[in-house]
Formats: C-alpha cells, structure tokens, sequence
C-alpha cells in the first residue's frame, strides 16, 4: 500500500473515531446520537422521541431561529408529554390559524443563553431551593430540587421533570422534559 493511501485511511479512522468520541461526551436523546457540533435542529430531527416537537417547530416557523447562532437552552418536551395534554390540542395548535398561540408555547420553553444543569444547579441552590428563568416568550418558569433531579414548573403550576440534561449543542444545550410547559 503507498504511502498516502495508508496516510489517507489512518487520517479517515481518526475523524471517525474523534466524532464517535465527540457523540460519546453528550447523552443520547431518542436513541440518537447528539452532536454538539450540530445545531438544536439538526439533533431534535434525529430523536425519534421528539417527532411532535419538531412538527410543532416547523409549524411555528422557528427552524431558523433555533438553528441561528443562539445561544439558547431549551427545555424540549418529548413526544410522550404531548400525549398527556388533552386530546386534540397538539392538533389545534398545529393548525396555521393557531400559529400565534403555537409560537407563544414554544418560545415559553427558551431561555436565551445557556444554562447548563450545574448553572441551574447554583441558581437553585443560591435561591434557597428555587430558581426563576424568564422565557423568550416572556414569561416565567420555576425551578427546584426533586429527588436527585429538578423540575421545572410553569406559570399554572405544571410541573415537569428534566429526565435529560445537559444535551449540548453549537448554539446552546437542550434539557430533555416529560412535560408541556404553559405559559
């Protein structure tokens, strides 16, 4: 074998194994591999678990916004917390008339920046067991201590649990949720 073929294959299985290693460092969402190379769109797209977040997203028309250069923290429900609202609503919100209301519930699960789970972490801790993040949206969530985990809990008292945390991305990190959040 010459040279720059063996140069050329050695060069290949080390990019190969650094972005193994590099999926490896972040938690796997959906059964899929989270790149932090890779914007927030780029990952949810592959999380079998985030199929109704990302058809809201779209519906929304916030794929550029979230896949812009952020930062931002967003606290994704799954597609099993869309479940558990009642029985029509992921419909009705889908629906290009109820685009406003769609966008205000999404956007009520940004906060711009990022804030990692230790960041959260402080907060909570510094706020004598609660913390208060202000959404892109505009209003309010309300963290605590659970367990070994935290919830979150929105402005009519919804509280859903982080089951993921720290997810990062390019543009900001993403903290996995089993609940819709209302604002």
């Amino acid at each position: 074998m010459n040279t720059a073929l063996r140069f050329s294959l050695i060069a290949s299985a080390l990019t190969l194994g650094a972005g193994s290693l590099v999926a490896a460092s972040n938690p796997m969402v959906g059964g899929a591999a989270m790149y932090p190379t890779k914007n927030i769109v780029e990952n949810a797209v592959n999380s079998k678990d985030h199929t109704t977040l990302v058809a809201a997203v779209k519906a929304a028309g916030l794929v550029d916004t979230l896949a812009s250069k952020g930062p931002f923290t967003v606290f994704a429900p799954t597609n099993a917390a869309f479940a558990k609202l009642p029985a029509g609503t992921v419909d009705t919100l889908l629906k290009p008339e109820n685009k406003g209301t769609l966008t205000a519930v999404l956007t009520y699960h940004v906060v711009a920046g990022k804030v990692s789970a230790a960041q959260l972490a402080a907060k909570v801790k510094a706020g004598g067991g609660t913390a208060t993040l202000t959404t892109v949206q505009g209003g309010t969530l309300s963290f605590a201590k659970h367990g070994k985990g935290y919830t979150v809990t929105d402005a009519k008292g919804n509280a859903a649990n982080i089951t993921i945390a720290d997810v990062n991305q390019s543009n900001g990190v993403i903290h996995v949720i089993d609940g819709v959040l209302l604002p």
